[in-house]
């Protein structure tokens, strides 16, 4: 009989999801994970200065809230709370205006003037039908959706370029340079095709759920699904770096929370020699650059949006966010990228000593 039903690799948010998942069916689990901490992407760390508690990685998470299976958990009684700050995002543009996304639909498109009723149109239908929309989106794939006029409806919008969307529904720098912002997480030319669908889904995500951070840290999601996992009688052990499935007691089953070149590495000679090929040629995403700030204050953006928003997208309008990302894409550097401004410690007073603040930059 195998040790374990099964032996998962890697401790990120999906390879700890896996896990609980098995085990609230009865099966036993091993996780194992090479660092000293689990986490994967969502790891927490003093980087700069004693007291202040930086994301190494992701920051901000609309789609946690989102996410079906995350609700269903009872990851509050393993010490997760969101906290979700007083705007969720600002997108500053030259000359001291800002675009801002509240998390109510209607305040957001009252503050774009002539785009509106434009905004309103846009997002009204998706977010009447948001949680079986999500359901869905978040489901695994190849499933026949359950509400097929509302996903029709989502995919017509979903299908088009970021630049098509905004241009053809508003006409204001504003309103065009935030739907800009939030596309540019497909970190694709915005000219290509479903670039909209990324926009779209982490929009209505903010509006019917918000963009909390987690308190405490990004560490915090995977503090509380470890606990649950432990609490489901599975196991995590950090510090324990895979090279081999031989090395590893037998289960039925092995899973693989890692990047394709690592599970290529660690299965080589359990994996067919064609899938092998194809592991070594997968064709990673941008390279990306990331600076944490210990800060004496908060940062003194012109607009006040800025000032409250727990997520700023520094740009500039569709048109710049367009040639910078064509830039990316082409794997040349820009002299503007497009950045990611994090200012958790807003709403967050526990990342940083009393006063102080932390910022996350990530391009």
């Amino acid at each position: 009989m195998p040790e374990y039903d099964a032996i998962i690799i890697g401790s990120g948010p999906n390879g700890l999801s896996a896990a609980v998942a098995l085990a609230q069916e009865g099966a036993s689990v091993l996780v194992l994970e090479a660092r000293d901490t689990p986490g994967g992407g969502a790891r927490t760390a003093e980087l700069t200065l004693p007291g202040f508690h930086h994301d190494v990685c992701s920051a901000i998470h609309p789609t946690a809230v989102a996410s079906p299976f995350f609700n269903s958990l009872p990851l509050a009684e393993h010490g997760l709370e969101f906290i979700h700050p007083e705007i969720p995002l600002a997108h500053p543009l030259d000359g001291g205006d800002c675009a801002a996304m509240y998390q109510s639909l209607e305040q957001t498109a009252a503050a774009l003037g002539e785009d509106a009723q434009a905004y309103r149109k846009l997002f009204r239908g998706l977010l009447k039908n948001a949680d079986a929309l999500f359901e869905q989106l978040l489901a695994p794939p190849l499933r026949l959706p359950k509400t097929p006029f509302a996903m029709t409806g989502f995919g017509v919008k979903a299908m088009r370029s970021a630049s098509g969307l905004a241009t053809s529904y508003f006409k204001s720098d504003a309103a065009r340079a935030l739907f800009a912002g939030n596309a540019a997480h497909s970190f694709m030319p915005l000219g290509s095709p479903f670039t909209a669908a990324i926009g779209l889904v982490i929009m209505l995500s903010g509006h019917r759920y918000g963009w909390p951070v987690a308190k405490g840290g990004s560490a915090s999601i995977i503090r509380a699904l470890c606990g649950l996992l432990e609490s489901l009688g599975g196991k995590v052990e950090c510090g324990r770096a895979v090279t081999g499935l031989a090395e590893l007691p037998s289960a039925s089953t092995y899973l693989f929370d890692t990047s394709p070149r690592a599970l290529a590495t660690i299965a080589a000679d359990r994996l067919p020699p064609k899938y092998l090929k194809s592991l070594d040629r997968f064709r990673y995403g941008p390279g990306i650059f990331k600076a944490d700030y210990a800060l004496s204050e908060p940062i003194p953006w012109t607009a006040e949006a800025c000032r409250k928003a727990g997520t700023v997208h520094v740009g500039g309008t569709l048109g710049e966010i367009e040639e910078a990302e064509r830039a990316t894409w082409g794997r040349r550097l820009h002299r503007a990228p497009f950045i990611l401004v994090a200012q958790q410690s807003l709403c967050d007073p526990s990342r940083a000593p009393q006063g102080k603040h932390t910022a996350w930059v990530y391009a």
